[in-house]
């Protein structure tokens, strides 16, 4: 039993000289992401920095209809998307993809397939995002005609454009917009659209938060291939580390009586003495944090549940076909907002429709033939959802509020940005994986799909990590404070560590004869 004890200590005294840094970086630059979050460019935004489409008409030449565009781009549908934004070199352009093969022969893509994007005046395919492309690119992004554009370069990944999302995206050109927030935006180098924009103040910041606390240090460079082993392991360390410290530290705690010196912890210096009493007291956050932060990680596929995708031709009736009979774009112009910013043809429920958006407020949703605003049937969207999956659908549900499993985040943290509208339906299905799927009835579009692994991802990552649950969120500034203040302690916890460690590594490299000395 001493022996083991023994080892127990050891274990714990050299993992944190290891790992007392890490933990106390963890902390502090979590802190930092509750209010400043990893450079996104979220729906909102883009649509936002876009112009009204109306200009595109001021000029003396006509916009072409998408059925020409598309034949003088040698395009032939189907379509998986089709939009139209003066969203590339300044132009109004067609954004293309063109209809993903089908059947069990055909290759599932590895990741989301590149647009092709043809000028919306001449028919003519834009292949080349060269840097006066670009440059037009951010300007109109500016929103300044006159704005001074500091071109720096293409690259592939940078220290704010890790995210995979970007990976069709790329290489990246990265230009300054001289801006007074001295923005700098990204330009895909296969659309020329603007797909991500970060400013000094968040540059800054996340190199103090998102940056240091996902480790993003070991990305971009000679550890990128190892980055997701590195993080898992370190994770696992710190658990083995917390544990430790939690079993020490309950040992040497004097639940009844005292030690000599009057205390109910043997240690008398300053740093041991509150490293020992912080660490008891902040010892289950601590281990709940470093866990759920291994589970952000989906080790080893474990919340993968091999679950067949969506058949979402089937809810939608094929894939996306423009009408014979088309509605003109300047038809489309006319019944949207005068703000419109997109026009995007989408195949919905059995309906070919136009999604007309704005900055603000939800599409307008037009008929793709008439122009007129779209009405679905009572229960139209929700029988259709009943074909996303070869099972029987338990129930559908009409969801006005948030709950537990469909809620919304601020757009800069980790799990927000995405598109959470209200009321949403939520069709479950009675199949292996028990798959809930949200479905926004005002579009008739899947957002997204949760089965009983996710779920469980769910509690484990987003509940203990970040807290997500609603009665707190609710209540700001109590999920503020009760954060704030046990990453403080967790902070200082870690930070006496740190300090121990460091006099524990120069004694024994000052003394390499000198023994451990217990405890």
């Amino acid at each position: 039993m001493p022996h083991a004890k023994r080892w127990l200590y050891l274990v714990h005294r050299w993992l944190g000289v290891l790992l007392c840094a890490f933990f106390a970086m963890w902390f502090l630059s979590g802190v930092v992401m509750m209010y400043v979050g990893y450079p996104k460019l979220t729906q909102a935004e883009r649509l936002a920095h876009l112009p009204p489409l109306r200009s595109a008409t001021l000029g003396p030449d006509r916009l072409l209809e998408p059925a020409d565009a598309l034949a003088r781009a040698g395009l032939a549908g189907p379509l998986q998307d089709l939009r139209l934004a003066v969203a590339s070199g300044g132009r109004a352009v067609y954004l293309v993809v063109p209809a993903a093969p089908t059947g069990d022969a055909a290759p599932r893509p590895r990741r989301a397939p590149a647009a092709v994007v043809i000028d919306a005046i001449t028919g003519e395919k834009l292949q080349q995002v060269d840097t006066e492309r670009a440059i037009a690119s951010a300007r109109t992004f500016a929103q300044q005609p006159d704005a001074t554009i500091d071109y720096q370069g293409t690259l592939d990944e940078d220290a704010f454009t890790h995210s995979r999302a970007l990976d069709v995206h790329r290489p990246l050109h990265r230009l300054h917009l001289g801006d007074s927030a001295s923005t700098v935006v990204y330009v895909s180098g296969t659309t020329g659209e603007v797909v991500r924009d970060a400013p000094l103040q968040e540059r800054a910041w996340n190199y103090a938060g998102a940056w240091i606390h996902w480790l993003y240090p070991f990305r971009g460079n000679a550890f990128n291939d190892y980055w997701t082993d590195i993080v898992n392991w370190l994770s696992i360390a710190g658990i083995v580390l917390t544990v430790t410290g939690t079993v020490v530290g309950v040992l040497r705690w004097r639940f009844k009586g005292r030690y000599k010196t009057g205390s109910r912890t043997p240690y008398r210096g300053f740093m041991m003495r509150w490293h020992h009493v912080f660490g008891l007291v902040f010892a289950a956050i601590t281990f709940t944090w470093i866990f759920s932060g291994l589970m952000s990680m989906n080790p080893w596929k474990i919340f993968d549940s091999g679950a067949a995708p969506l058949r979402q031709q089937a809810m939608h009736g094929g894939p996306l076909v423009l009408p014979t009979q088309a509605a003109t774009v300047h038809a489309l112009f006319s019944a949207g907002s005068p703000n419109t910013r997109e026009l995007r043809w989408v195949r919905s429920a059995g309906h070919t429709l136009v999604l007309a958006s704005s900055p603000t407020g939800a599409p307008a949703v037009l008929d793709a033939a008439t122009a007129m605003p779209h009405t679905w049937a009572m229960g139209a969207v929700a029988q259709a959802a009943t074909q996303l999956l070869p099972h029987a659908v338990v129930r559908t549900d009409t969801l006005t509020a948030y709950d537990l499993h469909y809620y919304d985040r601020a757009a800069h943290t980790m799990t927000g940005g995405a598109e959470k509208p209200l009321p949403v339906l939520r069709v479950v299905f009675d199949d292996p994986h028990a798959t809930w799927v949200h479905i926004d009835p005002h579009t008739g579009a899947v957002l997204g799909r949760t089965d009983s692994h996710r779920r469980t991802s769910r509690w484990l990552f987003a509940m203990l990590h970040s807290w997500d649950w609603l009665p707190l969120l609710e209540r700001r500034p109590l999920w503020d404070v009760l954060l704030i203040v046990l990453s403080l302690g967790g902070a200082v916890m870690s930070v006496t560590g740190v300090v121990m460690g460091w006099r524990r590594l120069g004694t024994k490299l000052r003394h390499p004869a000198i023994q451990n000395a217990r405890p």
